[in-house]
């Protein structure tokens, strides 16, 4: 997907004020049983498609409205996938902002976790 340079400058700025993950650290963590947020922030029809095996969705469009009632937790490890990771950078930026400590995005979003052979619902 070609996306527009506003855009782009936008995620850029975002992604040097938050952490980004690689699908492979969060399939080990995964794996280990570590707990934390696993959050698919696509839009509702991309989720009903298909998404990481153990996420939950909270669509980017409710994401600030309602992330406190599924996270109260300030300080709860979440990590946030969306298509390719642009969203999801946005996002994080968003919940760094509302004071959330621990949130990751996973770069290269279910495109990456997909080509990783990783498992789907």
């Amino acid at each position: 997907m070609k996306h527009n340079p506003a855009f782009l400058r936008l995620v850029e700025q975002a992604r040097k004020r938050i952490t980004e993950c690689h699908v492979e650290e969060v399939m080990a963590s995964l794996d280990r049983g570590e707990r934390f947020h696993f959050l698919d922030i696509r839009e509702d029809h991309e989720f009903s498609v298909d998404h990481a095996r153990g996420a939950c969705h909270l669509g980017k469009g409710i994401l600030e409205r309602d992330i406190e009632t599924v996270v109260p937790d300030k300080e709860a490890v979440i990590v946030l996938y969306c298509g390719g990771g642009f969203r999801s950078a946005l996002a994080a930026d968003a919940l760094r902002q509302m004071g959330y400590q621990h949130v990751r995005s996973m770069n290269g979003g279910i495109r990456a976790w997909r080509k990783a052979g990783y498992p789907l619902e």
